[in-house]
């Protein structure tokens, strides 16, 4: 003889919800951690920023971009420079000149337009300022909810080649990265070169190069060297290293910062070795 109930079967829980039907903490997390709309899922909207981003970007993705640009900074191991602003510079570093451009490319983003002005070059000297004054560029831009990346020139060369790149990505990735992110600052350029580049970093250099432009997206270049060599300065050009084809991909929409002064590096009174 077997027993028969009519209590009704309760169906096992589906993953990711509660006996109830709604979504775990785990599940809203990772949500908003991707950006998702949150409020069609009833949950309430979150407050405002208070930090100026962009109505149009969403807190989480504005707060991973925000922690991009740090992670970019502190791989460079420049983390002093983060509470740089481009208030904190002195007028040999034309912070004027780089704010209104920062703005032009926040309004070129907001209308989902082209800069005018799509390149920022800013030759110097050793010690004179340019990776600060690039990098308070890159603190604001992202505070206004730009991607934002800094890399050294060198450093983006040394992670291109196989099994180099930092953070278990791919080489794949690392060009990914840097060319699609809204404003990249690529410190010195053609630094630690020799005479001539091998051909890998000069298809690479011109790779990146090409790539953004061709997309739109504004680059802020720093770099020691004059772009061609002259009888006054007869030393090393980026022409020289790069070719003159990539010198006048840059040069086509460029505006030209000279970051000039004193090296801030050099001790007051010279060491007595």
């Amino acid at each position: 003889m077997s027993l028969t109930t009519d209590a009704p079967v309760v169906p096992a829980p589906v993953p990711g919800m509660s006996s109830l039907g709604a979504l775990s903490e785990k599940i809203l997390a990772a949500l908003e951690r991707g950006g998702a709309d949150l409020s069609q899922l009833g949950v309430p909207a979150q407050p405002e920023p208070e930090d100026g981003l962009w109505e149009d970007v969403s807190v989480p993705q504005a707060r991973a971009r925000m922690n991009m640009w740090h992670n970019s900074i502190d791989d460079a191991a420049h983390t002093d420079y983060l509470h740089f602003r481009l208030g904190d510079l002195d007028p040999n570093q034309k912070p004027n000149t780089l704010r209104n451009w920062l703005m032009s490319l926040v309004e070129a983003k907001k209308r989902k337009g082209r800069p005018e002005v799509l390149n920022m070059l800013m030759p110097g000297n050793i010690g004179s300022g340019k990776t600060a004054a690039a990098i308070a560029l890159g603190n604001e831009a992202a505070e206004l909810g730009l991607w934002t990346l800094f890399v050294k020139h060198a450093t983006y060369l040394t992670w291109r080649r196989p099994d180099s790149a930092p953070h278990n990505m791919k080489a794949w990735e690392i060009r990914k990265r840097f060319v699609e992110c809204d404003l990249l600052v690529l410190d010195e350029l053609c630094g630690e070169m020799d005479m001539t580049a091998t051909e890998f970093a000069r298809r690479e250099t011109i790779d990146l190069i090409d790539a953004r432009i061709a997309a739109g997206r504004p680059t802020a270049y720093t770099t020691n060297l004059r772009s061609r060599r002259t009888p006054e300065h007869p030393g090393l050009g980026i022409v020289d290293i790069l070719g003159e084809r990539l010198l006048s991909r840059l040069e086509a929409s460029a505006h030209l910062v000279k970051i000039q002064g004193p090296d801030r590096r050099k001790p007051a009174k010279p060491l007595d070795w």
